[in-house]
């Protein structure tokens, strides 16, 4: 469930202000730099640590007021657009890595170069960090924490079956046949071993990039029609075998924890984002863990990288650019608030912090960083920023195909080959 915006706007300093709105209505515009918009996606968990550090850093700059909604996911990409259609966007908005390019190009976000470092300390970061939120040569973003794609399993589910859990270098061919076991081992109704895992485009991307090729490259898509088909042929044999969630309860999925089978409660396994097992772990009775996405062959590249879990951006039309960018530091570089944050958004950029939050972390949380620093020798080299037309890509283009394709409308032949067709008409280089 997700903090709407009544029951957010409820517990911000900005009502004591005067400054909150019915559910219905619109956030005002502010033209005062003591008063910012900020907006994100994500679980009630986020939410709440967000406000509160809101309400910190409220508390240490008298005069200062900060509204704040959190969406679901389709919602927020639906606030996004009607916003930059009213040039009204907030002054300081979520994005991540496959969303910052394509919406900075389109002009929804300020570049920041101007704040650093006078306002933006970032320097710690180091200039590879940096670069995960540079488009064209220029800063749009700030990076919330560091993350990778993961594959989160239920640990309990295989302990109850007797089955050793997935190893780090797990290969495609041994998880479906850990997924096809589960299905069988849980033996009731509405429950399967994994996902179908056909409609992630950052699953296939590391599939990819397994193979030596990658979701795009030089702006274009990055694969052929055989990489495509292929890709699908996995999917729907494992699906018919039992070894994913059934096409209504994929379908479901936008992305968001709690629409995924695995918090559903409907599969054993799931693939996210590792920073999430956080909030995966809250809705579960059962104890998660988290390993490498499988690979294509032992010993062979894992497809992973490291990557800004989530990213703080300040809108282009705003009036409060220097306000904005001065509440994004104070995000990433206090002490307190990183403290209040965890590894919820993803292990901190800032050296600083993230050896101040480690002794206070929870397992859960220690875990993500544990991940993060297994990956050390098993990333490759970051991606170039995806291209424009990437977010209309995976929302119409390649999660509608693999949905089809689940509900047998098609086949993996006729669903890469209009993926190709689709795509090339969707990404603009």
């Amino acid at each position: 469930m997700q903090v709407n915006r009544r029951s957010f706007l409820m517990g911000s300093a900005g009502v004591a202000a005067g400054l909150a709105c019915g559910a219905g209505g619109s956030i005002p515009a502010f033209a005062e730099d003591s008063k910012l918009r900020a907006m994100w996606w994500g679980s009630n968990d986020r939410a709440k640590r967000t406000l509160d550090v809101t309400k910190l850093y409220e508390s240490k700059n008298p005069g200062v007021s900060i509204v704040g909604e959190s969406l679901s996911g389709d919602g927020y990409w639906t606030k996004l657009s009607t916003q930059m259609a009213g040039r009204a966007i907030a002054d300081v908005f979520q994005l991540e890595p496959g969303t910052i390019s394509d919406y900075s190009k389109r002009g929804a976000c300020l570049a920041l170069d101007e704040f650093v470092p006078s306002t933006l300390k970032v320097d710690s970061f180091g200039k590879d960090m940096l670069k995960l939120t540079t488009v064209d040569g220029k800063l749009y973003g700030v990076g919330l924490g560091l993350n990778s794609f993961a594959l989160f399993f239920d640990q309990t589910a295989f302990e109850k079956a007797g089955i050793p859990v997935p190893t780090a270098d797990l290969t495609w061919e041994e998880y479906a046949k850990l997924a096809v076991e589960l299905t069988k081992a849980g033996g009731k109704d509405n429950y399967w071993g994994g996902p179908y895992g056909a409609r992630y485009t950052y699953v296939f991307d590391a599939w990819l990039r397994q193979r030596g090729k990658s979701l795009y490259a030089d702006g274009k898509l990055g694969f052929n029609v055989d990489d495509a088909t292929a890709w699908y042929t996995f999917w729907e044999d494992l699906r018919k075998k039992g070894g994913t969630v059934a096409a209504d309860i994929q379908t479901l999925d936008q992305n968001t924890i709690d629409t995924n089978a695995l918090a559903l409660g409907k599969s054993a396994m799931g693939m996210a984002y590792s920073n999430q097992l956080v909030g995966y772990q809250l809705l579960s009775k059962n104890k998660l863990a988290i390993t490498l996405l499988p690979r294509e062959k032992k010993g062979g590249p894992s497809g992973h990288y490291y990557r800004p879990a989530l990213i703080w951006s300040v809108g282009g039309s705003t009036k409060n650019g220097e306000a904005a960018a001065k509440f994004i530091d104070f995000f990433v570089n206090d002490v307190e608030a990183g403290k209040i944050l965890g590894v919820e958004r993803g292990v901190p950029m800032s050296p600083v912090v993230r050896e101040a939050i480690l002794p206070i972390l929870n397992p859960t949380e220690q875990a993500t960083v544990k991940y993060i620093n297994l990956l050390k020798d098993q990333v490759g080299e970051y991606p170039a920023p995806a291209p424009l037309g990437s977010t209309q890509f995976d929302q119409r283009v390649f999660r509608p195909i693999a949905d089809e394709l689940a509900f047998e409308r098609t086949t993996p032949a006729e669903a890469a080959a209009r993926l190709l067709e689709e795509g090339k008409a969707t990404i603009k280089g």
